[in-house]
């Protein structure tokens, strides 16, 4: 269960989050934490870029979500990797490295808040050895080929609580439905993080992964959160 600190103004709520029944798919939690590093480590898959289900490739809008589930809603089809974590156990995990959460953006003239978070995707080099790339090196302009700029900083926003049913007055962390840990643009504030890009970025800035140096569709990789500075 969600500590209560998660969202003291909406403390009545922590219970229901814990709760994946009441929404949230029941996923098996396989964070790790390193916190001597202030480290959170997701084990992720490198997504595919072509749904089956879609007629065409959408633009690159998050870092993470869960894959594609037949019937519910998600961004599988706008993300570099997928996961099957949930995400209130990445926003515990960031906690518990002495993070707290700020504010997260949604729609126009919103910017997102709190503290700033580095963002590594780790893969494995042919010689076995890791390596960590940064999302500027991730992420390109398929047009350009220009990467995203290195100045974006990722901060720890927090979700947003969505609320299940009008007639109902319980929320659920609204992540947990969608399975979005990093959004890179405030067009949902059910994610765990954002970027300090806002609306007024999305309208030009479209970005697609970078093939040249990640491993193929479908190929393990590591998602890491690290506190900076460490």
């Amino acid at each position: 269960m969600l500590r209560p600190s998660l969202f003291a103004a909406l403390g009545a709520a922590i219970a229901i989050v814990a709760a994946t029944a009441t929404g949230a798919d029941d996923k098996t939690s396989t964070v790790t934490v390193d916190k001597a590093k202030k480290l959170v480590i997701i084990p992720a898959k490198i997504a595919p870029r072509k749904l089956a289900h879609l007629d065409q490739v959408y633009p690159i809008e998050v870092i993470a979500t869960w894959a594609y589930r037949d019937g519910k809603k998600g961004k599988a089809h706008e993300t570099v990797v997928i996961t099957e974590v949930n995400p209130s156990e990445v926003h515990k995990a960031l906690e518990s490295i002495g993070l707290k959460p700020g504010k997260p953006a949604v729609g126009e003239g919103t910017k997102a808040d709190g503290p700033d978070v580095n963002v590594y995707i780790e893969v494995t080099q042919p010689d076995g050895t890791a390596k960590r790339l940064t999302m500027d090196k991730v992420l390109i302009d398929p047009k350009t080929k220009k990467p995203m700029p290195k100045g974006v900083k990722f901060k720890f926003t927090g979700s947003g609580m969505t609320q299940l049913a009008p007639d109902k007055p319980e929320k659920v962390y609204g992540a947990d439905l969608t399975g979005t840990l990093i959004a890179i643009f405030p067009v949902t504030d059910e994610t765990v993080l954002q970027t300090s890009l806002t609306m007024a970025e999305e309208k030009y800035l479209k970005l697609e992964v970078n093939k040249d140096v990640l491993p193929k569709e479908g190929d393990p990789v590591k998602l890491i959160l690290e506190v900076p500075g460490k």
